[in-house]
Protein backbone atom coordinates (compact mmCIF):
# COMPACT_ATOMS: atom_id res chain seq x y z
CA UNK A 1 0.00 0.00 0.00
CA UNK A 2 2.95 2.39 1.69
CA UNK A 3 4.50 1.36 -2.29
CA UNK A 4 1.53 2.28 -4.56
CA UNK A 5 0.54 5.48 -2.36
CA UNK A 6 4.03 6.91 -3.05
CA UNK A 7 3.64 6.27 -7.04
CA UNK A 8 0.40 8.32 -7.01
CA UNK A 9 1.51 11.18 -5.24
CA UNK A 10 5.29 10.99 -7.35
CA UNK A 11 2.61 11.14 -10.38
CA UNK A 12 0.17 13.90 -9.39
CA UNK A 13 0.93 15.61 -12.41
CA UNK A 14 -0.56 13.11 -14.65
CA UNK A 15 -4.23 14.11 -16.18
CA UNK A 16 -6.71 13.01 -13.59
CA UNK A 17 -8.31 10.65 -16.45
CA UNK A 18 -4.61 8.35 -17.10
CA UNK A 19 -6.53 5.23 -16.70
CA UNK A 20 -3.69 3.15 -15.18
CA UNK A 21 -3.61 5.94 -12.21
CA UNK A 22 -6.90 6.01 -11.83
CA UNK A 23 -7.69 2.39 -11.14
CA UNK A 24 -4.32 2.19 -8.84
CA UNK A 25 -5.90 4.94 -7.04
CA UNK A 26 -9.48 2.93 -7.57
CA UNK A 27 -8.34 -0.07 -5.92
CA UNK A 28 -6.20 0.96 -3.03
CA UNK A 29 -9.21 3.19 -1.87
CA UNK A 30 -11.55 -0.15 -2.08
CA UNK A 31 -9.23 -2.76 -0.01
CA UNK A 32 -8.48 -0.11 2.68
CA UNK A 33 -12.10 0.26 3.13
CA UNK A 34 -13.05 -3.36 2.82
CA UNK A 35 -10.09 -5.04 4.68
CA UNK A 36 -9.39 -2.69 7.31
CA UNK A 37 -12.21 0.20 7.36
CA UNK A 38 -15.13 -1.25 6.59
CA UNK A 39 -17.78 1.37 8.92
CA UNK A 40 -17.79 4.53 9.84
CA UNK A 41 -14.76 7.09 9.31
CA UNK A 42 -14.42 10.65 10.92
CA UNK A 43 -14.48 13.80 9.46
CA UNK A 44 -10.96 16.12 8.87
CA UNK A 45 -11.60 18.69 11.06
CA UNK A 46 -9.87 21.97 9.66
CA UNK A 47 -6.55 22.18 8.20
CA UNK A 48 -4.61 19.84 5.64
CA UNK A 49 -2.24 18.28 8.03
CA UNK A 50 -2.42 14.88 8.07
CA UNK A 51 -3.61 13.54 11.94
CA UNK A 52 -4.98 10.59 13.58
CA UNK A 53 -9.03 9.72 13.48
CA UNK A 54 -11.43 7.28 14.90
CA UNK A 55 -12.89 4.76 12.20
CA UNK A 56 -16.06 2.73 12.55
CA UNK A 57 -16.92 4.22 15.81
CA UNK A 58 -13.68 3.51 17.59
CA UNK A 59 -10.40 4.64 18.54
CA UNK A 60 -7.04 4.17 16.54
CA UNK A 61 -3.30 4.98 16.85
CA UNK A 62 -1.38 7.46 15.79
CA UNK A 63 -0.50 4.82 12.62
CA UNK A 64 -3.80 6.10 11.05
CA UNK A 65 -4.89 8.88 9.71
CA UNK A 66 -7.67 10.48 7.20
CA UNK A 67 -8.36 11.72 4.06
CA UNK A 68 -10.41 15.09 3.16
CA UNK A 69 -13.08 13.34 2.82
CA UNK A 70 -13.33 12.09 6.18
CA UNK A 71 -12.13 8.65 5.00
CA UNK A 72 -9.60 7.18 7.84
CA UNK A 73 -6.02 6.34 5.53
CA UNK A 74 -2.68 4.75 7.20
CA UNK A 75 0.33 7.02 7.87
CA UNK A 76 2.42 8.20 5.01
CA UNK A 77 -0.57 7.60 2.07
CA UNK A 78 -1.60 10.08 0.15
CA UNK A 79 -5.60 11.20 -0.44
CA UNK A 80 -7.58 8.76 -1.89
CA UNK A 81 -11.12 9.39 -3.12
CA UNK A 82 -13.21 7.42 -1.32
CA UNK A 83 -16.55 7.99 0.02
CA UNK A 84 -17.00 9.33 3.92
CA UNK A 85 -19.91 7.57 6.34
CA UNK A 86 -19.39 10.16 8.43
CA UNK A 87 -19.60 13.66 6.95
CA UNK A 88 -19.44 16.40 9.51
CA UNK A 89 -18.70 19.92 8.17
CA UNK A 90 -16.04 22.15 9.89
CA UNK A 91 -16.36 23.64 13.33
CA UNK A 92 -16.89 26.91 13.33
CA UNK A 93 -12.95 28.40 14.27
CA UNK A 94 -12.04 31.79 15.47
CA UNK A 95 -9.02 34.36 14.92
CA UNK A 96 -5.83 33.42 16.83
CA UNK A 97 -5.72 37.07 17.46
CA UNK A 98 -8.87 36.52 19.22
CA UNK A 99 -7.04 36.58 23.00
CA UNK A 100 -7.14 33.74 25.37
CA UNK A 101 -4.22 31.73 25.53
CA UNK A 102 -3.59 28.26 23.11
CA UNK A 103 -3.80 24.67 24.42
CA UNK A 104 0.24 23.27 25.30
CA UNK A 105 1.03 19.46 24.45
CA UNK A 106 1.12 19.11 28.54
CA UNK A 107 -2.72 20.15 29.03
CA UNK A 108 -3.86 18.44 25.70
CA UNK A 109 -1.92 15.13 27.26
CA UNK A 110 -3.89 16.21 30.75
CA UNK A 111 -7.37 15.82 28.61
CA UNK A 112 -7.08 13.17 27.23
CA UNK A 113 -5.84 11.05 29.92
CA UNK A 114 -8.49 12.58 32.28
CA UNK A 115 -11.12 11.95 29.55
CA UNK A 116 -9.65 8.23 28.34
CA UNK A 117 -7.33 6.94 30.52
CA UNK A 118 -4.74 7.43 27.76
CA UNK A 119 -2.96 9.38 25.27
CA UNK A 120 -4.52 7.04 22.43
CA UNK A 121 -7.99 7.28 22.22
CA UNK A 122 -10.02 10.14 20.19
CA UNK A 123 -13.70 10.80 20.40
CA UNK A 124 -15.79 8.87 18.13
CA UNK A 125 -18.43 9.61 15.03
CA UNK A 126 -21.32 9.82 17.20
CA UNK A 127 -19.63 12.66 19.49
CA UNK A 128 -17.84 14.68 16.83
CA UNK A 129 -21.68 15.18 14.77
CA UNK A 130 -23.27 16.36 18.49
CA UNK A 131 -24.06 19.67 19.54
CA UNK A 132 -26.46 21.85 20.64
CA UNK A 133 -29.78 22.33 18.08
CA UNK A 134 -32.85 23.54 19.30
CA UNK A 135 -36.74 22.36 17.41
CA UNK A 136 -38.06 24.57 15.75
CA UNK A 137 -38.87 28.28 17.49
CA UNK A 138 -43.03 28.20 18.39
CA UNK A 139 -43.76 24.64 18.60
CA UNK A 140 -44.89 22.26 20.72
CA UNK A 141 -40.76 21.56 21.98
CA UNK A 142 -39.53 24.87 21.06
CA UNK A 143 -37.92 24.26 24.08
CA UNK A 144 -36.00 21.46 23.69
CA UNK A 145 -33.06 20.26 22.16
CA UNK A 146 -32.80 17.52 19.45
CA UNK A 147 -30.61 14.97 20.35
CA UNK A 148 -28.71 11.87 18.69
CA UNK A 149 -27.74 8.38 20.06
CA UNK A 150 -24.72 7.65 21.46
CA UNK A 151 -22.75 9.27 24.68
CA UNK A 152 -23.23 12.64 23.85
CA UNK A 153 -26.88 12.23 24.34
CA UNK A 154 -26.45 12.46 27.91
CA UNK A 155 -24.89 15.66 28.09
CA UNK A 156 -27.37 17.08 25.81
CA UNK A 157 -29.99 15.89 27.75
CA UNK A 158 -28.42 16.98 31.73
CA UNK A 159 -28.16 20.68 29.37
CA UNK A 160 -31.82 20.69 28.49
CA UNK A 161 -32.70 19.70 32.54
CA UNK A 162 -30.90 23.33 32.96
CA UNK A 163 -32.59 25.17 29.78
CA UNK A 164 -36.00 23.96 31.23
CA UNK A 165 -35.01 25.54 34.62
CA UNK A 166 -33.45 29.14 33.05
CA UNK A 167 -36.75 29.41 30.72
CA UNK A 168 -39.15 27.90 33.71
CA UNK A 169 -37.44 29.71 36.61
CA UNK A 170 -35.17 32.42 36.04
CA UNK A 171 -36.79 34.32 33.20
CA UNK A 172 -38.11 37.39 34.81
CA UNK A 173 -41.82 38.80 33.89
CA UNK A 174 -42.32 35.19 32.20
CA UNK A 175 -45.38 32.89 32.90
CA UNK A 176 -43.44 29.39 34.70
CA UNK A 177 -46.10 27.46 32.74
CA UNK A 178 -46.10 24.56 29.87
CA UNK A 179 -47.56 27.11 27.50
CA UNK A 180 -45.29 29.71 27.79
CA UNK A 181 -42.67 26.85 26.87
CA UNK A 182 -43.96 26.73 23.67
CA UNK A 183 -44.09 30.07 22.75
CA UNK A 184 -39.72 30.41 22.94
CA UNK A 185 -38.34 32.16 19.95
CA UNK A 186 -35.20 31.79 18.81
CA UNK A 187 -33.22 34.42 20.59
CA UNK A 188 -35.15 33.40 23.72
CA UNK A 189 -33.51 29.48 22.79
CA UNK A 190 -30.18 31.24 21.87
CA UNK A 191 -30.38 33.26 25.51
CA UNK A 192 -31.61 29.80 27.65
CA UNK A 193 -28.69 27.53 25.86
CA UNK A 194 -25.90 30.43 26.86
CA UNK A 195 -27.68 30.95 30.50
CA UNK A 196 -27.15 27.14 30.96
CA UNK A 197 -24.07 26.48 30.07
CA UNK A 198 -22.52 29.18 31.68
CA UNK A 199 -24.47 28.10 34.67
CA UNK A 200 -23.04 24.79 34.40
CA UNK A 201 -18.99 25.99 33.94
CA UNK A 202 -19.54 28.61 36.76
CA UNK A 203 -20.33 25.83 39.51
CA UNK A 204 -17.96 23.84 38.23
CA UNK A 205 -15.16 26.56 38.73
CA UNK A 206 -16.89 26.40 42.19
CA UNK A 207 -18.08 29.67 41.24
CA UNK A 208 -14.66 31.78 41.34
CA UNK A 209 -13.90 31.35 37.88
CA UNK A 210 -15.09 29.67 34.09
CA UNK A 211 -13.28 28.37 31.42
CA UNK A 212 -14.43 28.23 27.93
CA UNK A 213 -12.96 26.49 25.00
CA UNK A 214 -13.08 27.69 21.87
CA UNK A 215 -11.44 26.29 18.01
CA UNK A 216 -8.68 28.65 16.75
CA UNK A 217 -6.98 28.81 13.25
CA UNK A 218 -3.27 27.66 14.24
CA UNK A 219 -2.54 24.31 15.35
CA UNK A 220 -0.28 24.61 18.72
CA UNK A 221 0.90 21.47 18.75
CA UNK A 222 2.39 18.39 16.90
CA UNK A 223 2.29 14.96 17.01
CA UNK A 224 4.73 13.11 19.77
CA UNK A 225 5.03 8.95 20.47
CA UNK A 226 3.02 9.46 23.43
CA UNK A 227 0.11 11.66 21.84
CA UNK A 228 -1.81 11.53 18.92
CA UNK A 229 -3.04 14.43 17.33
CA UNK A 230 -6.78 14.65 15.72
CA UNK A 231 -6.27 18.18 14.56
CA UNK A 232 -9.09 19.35 17.07
CA UNK A 233 -8.09 19.48 20.38
CA UNK A 234 -4.60 20.95 19.15
CA UNK A 235 -6.30 24.20 18.17
CA UNK A 236 -8.25 25.12 21.19
CA UNK A 237 -8.37 28.51 22.83
CA UNK A 238 -8.86 29.19 26.08
CA UNK A 239 -10.86 31.74 27.48
CA UNK A 240 -10.89 32.28 30.95
CA UNK A 241 -14.19 34.33 32.55
CA UNK A 242 -13.95 35.50 36.26
CA UNK A 243 -17.64 36.49 36.69
CA UNK A 244 -21.42 34.45 35.87
CA UNK A 245 -22.55 37.23 33.46
CA UNK A 246 -19.40 37.76 32.28
CA UNK A 247 -19.40 33.74 30.89
CA UNK A 248 -22.64 34.22 29.82
CA UNK A 249 -21.83 37.19 27.58
CA UNK A 250 -19.12 35.34 26.43
CA UNK A 251 -20.86 32.23 25.96
CA UNK A 252 -23.92 33.87 23.69
CA UNK A 253 -21.55 36.19 21.61
CA UNK A 254 -19.83 32.82 20.59
CA UNK A 255 -23.09 30.40 20.51
CA UNK A 256 -22.56 29.38 16.98
CA UNK A 257 -18.96 27.63 18.18
CA UNK A 258 -21.57 25.39 20.22
CA UNK A 259 -25.00 25.78 18.50
CA UNK A 260 -23.50 25.02 14.86
CA UNK A 261 -23.95 21.79 12.86
CA UNK A 262 -20.24 20.53 12.82
CA UNK A 263 -19.04 22.47 15.53
CA UNK A 264 -18.55 19.58 17.94
CA UNK A 265 -20.20 21.86 20.60
CA UNK A 266 -20.75 18.65 23.05
CA UNK A 267 -16.93 18.07 22.76
CA UNK A 268 -16.27 21.87 23.09
CA UNK A 269 -18.64 21.93 26.39
CA UNK A 270 -17.04 19.32 27.60
CA UNK A 271 -13.28 20.44 27.35
CA UNK A 272 -14.84 23.85 29.36
CA UNK A 273 -16.17 21.72 31.72
CA UNK A 274 -13.15 20.04 32.42
CA UNK A 275 -10.82 23.54 32.24
CA UNK A 276 -13.25 25.28 34.33
CA UNK A 277 -13.11 22.47 37.18
CA UNK A 278 -9.37 22.37 36.53
CA UNK A 279 -7.64 18.62 36.89
CA UNK A 280 -6.59 19.45 40.71
CA UNK A 281 -10.46 19.83 42.02
CA UNK A 282 -11.30 16.55 38.98
CA UNK A 283 -8.38 14.47 41.29
CA UNK A 284 -10.03 15.39 44.41
CA UNK A 285 -13.90 14.40 43.17
CA UNK A 286 -12.79 10.91 42.03
CA UNK A 287 -11.95 8.27 43.73
CA UNK A 288 -10.82 4.78 43.13
CA UNK A 289 -14.15 3.40 41.47
CA UNK A 290 -13.59 6.67 38.39
CA UNK A 291 -10.07 7.08 37.66
CA UNK A 292 -11.43 8.69 34.09
CA UNK A 293 -14.18 10.07 32.88
CA UNK A 294 -15.23 8.18 29.66
CA UNK A 295 -16.16 4.50 29.18
CA UNK A 296 -15.33 2.75 25.83
CA UNK A 297 -18.00 0.95 24.65
CA UNK A 298 -18.88 -0.42 21.57
CA UNK A 299 -18.48 1.78 18.93
CA UNK A 300 -17.62 4.88 20.95
CA UNK A 301 -17.82 6.08 24.81
CA UNK A 302 -20.10 6.46 26.96
CA UNK A 303 -20.13 9.03 29.90
CA UNK A 304 -19.63 7.78 33.69
CA UNK A 305 -21.55 9.07 36.80
CA UNK A 306 -18.91 11.43 37.46
CA UNK A 307 -19.95 13.62 34.03
CA UNK A 308 -23.47 13.68 34.91
CA UNK A 309 -22.65 14.39 38.37
CA UNK A 310 -20.27 17.58 37.34
CA UNK A 311 -23.19 19.12 35.32
CA UNK A 312 -25.62 18.65 37.81
CA UNK A 313 -23.90 19.16 40.73
CA UNK A 314 -20.57 21.12 40.29
CA UNK A 315 -19.00 18.27 41.34
CA UNK A 316 -17.43 15.19 39.54
CA UNK A 317 -18.64 12.74 42.46
CA UNK A 318 -18.71 8.98 40.34
CA UNK A 319 -21.51 7.76 42.53
CA UNK A 320 -25.34 8.88 43.20
CA UNK A 321 -25.75 8.02 47.17
CA UNK A 322 -25.80 11.08 49.77
CA UNK A 323 -22.27 11.26 50.91
CA UNK A 324 -19.29 8.82 51.25
CA UNK A 325 -19.34 5.36 51.83
CA UNK A 326 -17.08 2.69 52.08
CA UNK A 327 -16.29 -0.31 49.52
CA UNK A 328 -15.44 -4.16 49.46
CA UNK A 329 -12.41 -3.84 50.63
CA UNK A 330 -13.27 -0.58 52.64
CA UNK A 331 -11.69 1.82 50.36
CA UNK A 332 -13.37 5.23 49.89
CA UNK A 333 -16.55 6.21 47.60
CA UNK A 334 -17.17 9.76 47.07
CA UNK A 335 -21.29 10.70 46.32
CA UNK A 336 -23.40 13.97 46.78
CA UNK A 337 -22.49 15.93 49.18
CA UNK A 338 -25.31 18.80 48.86
CA UNK A 339 -28.66 19.20 46.77
CA UNK A 340 -28.34 20.80 43.48
CA UNK A 341 -31.24 22.80 41.20
CA UNK A 342 -31.26 19.94 38.94
CA UNK A 343 -32.03 16.32 40.32
CA UNK A 344 -31.47 12.81 38.94
CA UNK A 345 -33.59 9.57 38.97
CA UNK A 346 -32.89 6.88 37.43
CA UNK A 347 -34.35 3.03 36.88
CA UNK A 348 -32.96 0.06 34.85
CA UNK A 349 -34.67 -3.58 34.17
CA UNK A 350 -31.42 -4.89 36.07
CA UNK A 351 -33.91 -3.81 38.84
CA UNK A 352 -36.18 -7.22 39.45
CA UNK A 353 -39.77 -7.17 39.87
CA UNK A 354 -40.05 -7.14 43.42
CA UNK A 355 -37.89 -3.42 42.78
CA UNK A 356 -34.56 -5.37 45.11
CA UNK A 357 -32.56 -2.51 44.05
CA UNK A 358 -34.57 0.00 45.68
CA UNK A 359 -35.23 -1.35 48.70
CA UNK A 360 -31.75 -2.54 49.13
CA UNK A 361 -30.39 -0.13 52.01
CA UNK A 362 -26.42 0.09 53.41
CA UNK A 363 -26.08 -1.40 56.25
CA UNK A 364 -23.32 -0.29 58.99
CA UNK A 365 -20.27 -2.47 58.33
CA UNK A 366 -22.02 -4.30 55.40
CA UNK A 367 -20.61 -4.28 51.74
CA UNK A 368 -23.69 -5.11 49.44
CA UNK A 369 -22.74 -3.94 45.56
CA UNK A 370 -25.46 -5.33 43.19
CA UNK A 371 -23.24 -3.41 40.85
CA UNK A 372 -19.86 -3.61 39.16
CA UNK A 373 -18.97 -0.46 40.29
CA UNK A 374 -17.00 0.82 37.43
CA UNK A 375 -19.85 0.75 35.02
CA UNK A 376 -20.82 3.78 32.89
CA UNK A 377 -23.40 6.09 33.90
CA UNK A 378 -26.41 3.94 31.31
CA UNK A 379 -25.87 0.91 33.96
CA UNK A 380 -27.63 1.82 37.64
CA UNK A 381 -24.48 1.55 39.85
CA UNK A 382 -26.44 2.44 43.53
CA UNK A 383 -29.39 3.56 44.78
CA UNK A 384 -29.85 7.40 43.80
CA UNK A 385 -29.92 8.84 47.44
CA UNK A 386 -32.10 12.03 48.35
CA UNK A 387 -29.77 14.83 47.34
CA UNK A 388 -30.06 14.21 43.82
CA UNK A 389 -34.01 12.81 43.93
CA UNK A 390 -35.02 16.17 46.18
CA UNK A 391 -33.11 18.75 44.08
CA UNK A 392 -34.09 22.64 44.92
CA UNK A 393 -36.23 22.70 41.76
CA UNK A 394 -38.53 20.43 40.43
CA UNK A 395 -36.32 19.09 37.42
CA UNK A 396 -34.74 15.64 36.84
CA UNK A 397 -32.74 14.29 34.52
CA UNK A 398 -33.84 10.79 34.07
CA UNK A 399 -31.58 7.56 33.01
CA UNK A 400 -34.12 4.83 31.56
CA UNK A 401 -32.35 1.66 30.90
CA UNK A 402 -29.37 3.91 29.90
CA UNK A 403 -31.42 6.48 27.59
CA UNK A 404 -31.81 9.80 28.92
CA UNK A 405 -34.52 12.24 29.40
CA UNK A 406 -35.77 14.92 31.40
CA UNK A 407 -39.12 15.21 33.81
CA UNK A 408 -40.31 18.32 35.43
CA UNK A 409 -42.86 20.17 36.68
CA UNK A 410 -44.31 24.18 36.35
CA UNK A 411 -44.79 24.51 40.06
CA UNK A 412 -41.64 25.63 41.63
CA UNK A 413 -43.32 24.66 45.06
CA UNK A 414 -43.67 21.48 44.13
CA UNK A 415 -40.75 19.85 46.53
CA UNK A 416 -40.68 22.43 49.44
CA UNK A 417 -44.80 21.75 50.32
CA UNK A 418 -45.31 18.37 50.82
CA UNK A 419 -48.79 19.22 50.30
CA UNK A 420 -48.07 19.64 46.28
CA UNK A 421 -46.96 16.40 46.33
CA UNK A 422 -50.63 14.71 46.81
CA UNK A 423 -51.77 15.42 43.30
CA UNK A 424 -49.88 17.31 40.83
CA UNK A 425 -48.49 17.64 37.46
CA UNK A 426 -45.16 16.31 35.66
CA UNK A 427 -44.22 16.99 31.69
CA UNK A 428 -41.60 14.29 29.93
CA UNK A 429 -39.15 15.31 27.31
CA UNK A 430 -37.69 11.81 26.05
CA UNK A 431 -35.56 13.27 23.07
CA UNK A 432 -36.74 10.81 20.83
CA UNK A 433 -37.70 11.71 16.95
CA UNK A 434 -41.27 10.23 17.97
CA UNK A 435 -42.06 12.85 20.13
CA UNK A 436 -43.62 15.54 18.77
CA UNK A 437 -44.63 17.62 22.13
CA UNK A 438 -44.22 16.96 25.62
CA UNK A 439 -46.07 14.42 27.62
CA UNK A 440 -48.12 15.74 30.63
CA UNK A 441 -48.08 13.20 33.38
CA UNK A 442 -50.67 13.43 36.83
CA UNK A 443 -49.46 12.09 39.62
CA UNK A 444 -51.40 11.00 43.17
CA UNK A 445 -49.90 10.19 45.47
CA UNK A 446 -52.31 10.20 48.07
CA UNK A 447 -54.11 7.10 46.74
CA UNK A 448 -53.14 3.94 48.01
CA UNK A 449 -53.27 0.33 45.98
CA UNK A 450 -56.08 -1.46 48.50
CA UNK A 451 -57.97 1.86 47.08
CA UNK A 452 -58.07 1.25 43.62
CA UNK A 453 -60.48 -0.64 41.19
CA UNK A 454 -58.95 -4.02 41.15
CA UNK A 455 -60.93 -4.59 38.24
CA UNK A 456 -59.33 -1.87 36.15
CA UNK A 457 -57.37 -1.96 33.08
CA UNK A 458 -54.43 -0.10 34.42
CA UNK A 459 -54.07 -2.62 37.70
CA UNK A 460 -54.80 -6.07 35.96
CA UNK A 461 -52.29 -8.83 37.22
CA UNK A 462 -49.37 -8.87 34.42
CA UNK A 463 -50.05 -4.94 33.10
CA UNK A 464 -46.58 -4.17 32.31
CA UNK A 465 -45.80 -0.83 33.38
CA UNK A 466 -43.89 1.94 31.63
CA UNK A 467 -40.07 2.42 32.65
CA UNK A 468 -41.45 6.11 32.66
CA UNK A 469 -43.56 5.05 35.68
CA UNK A 470 -41.16 2.73 37.38
CA UNK A 471 -38.32 5.62 37.38
CA UNK A 472 -40.97 8.14 38.76
CA UNK A 473 -42.00 5.12 41.59
CA UNK A 474 -38.27 5.41 42.50
CA UNK A 475 -39.23 9.12 43.93
CA UNK A 476 -42.84 8.39 44.88
CA UNK A 477 -43.29 4.83 45.42
CA UNK A 478 -47.20 4.61 45.68
CA UNK A 479 -48.08 6.84 43.02
CA UNK A 480 -50.41 6.34 40.06
CA UNK A 481 -50.17 7.85 37.13
CA UNK A 482 -52.24 8.87 34.67
CA UNK A 483 -51.49 9.75 31.06
CA UNK A 484 -54.16 11.86 30.11
CA UNK A 485 -54.55 9.89 26.92
CA UNK A 486 -51.07 9.53 25.87
CA UNK A 487 -50.15 5.96 24.96
CA UNK A 488 -47.47 4.88 27.62
CA UNK A 489 -43.92 4.64 26.87
CA UNK A 490 -42.33 1.39 26.85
Amino acid sequence: YSRVSDICLHHADLPEDYRPLKDVRRLLAVNLRKEKFGGCASSKLGTNNTTPQTHEGNYISADETEDETGTPQPKGQGHLPSNSLCSIPKPSIISSKSGGFPISLEMATKLRQILFGNTVHVFSCDWKKAYFRFHDSFSDLSFTLEVGKGGAQSIQMAVQGFIIKHLLFTRKGKDCNCHSLCAISKQEQEQALASALAGILWAAGAAQKATVCLVAEDTNITSTPDYSRDNFTERLCLFECLGKEATEKFIYDHLKCFKGEGSHGVILFLYSLIFSRTFERLQEDLDVSTTHLLQPTAGGFLCRQAVLNMILTGRASPNVFNGCQKGKTQELLCGIVTRSDIGYLQWGKDASADDRLLQLQLQPGASQWPFDRDRPASVATWQVGSMLKTPKLPIWLCNINGNYSVLFSTNRQLLSDWKMERLFDLYFYSGKPSQDKPVHLTIDTHSHHWERDQHGDEYRPGRRFSPVEMVIRTKWREATINWNGTVPFF
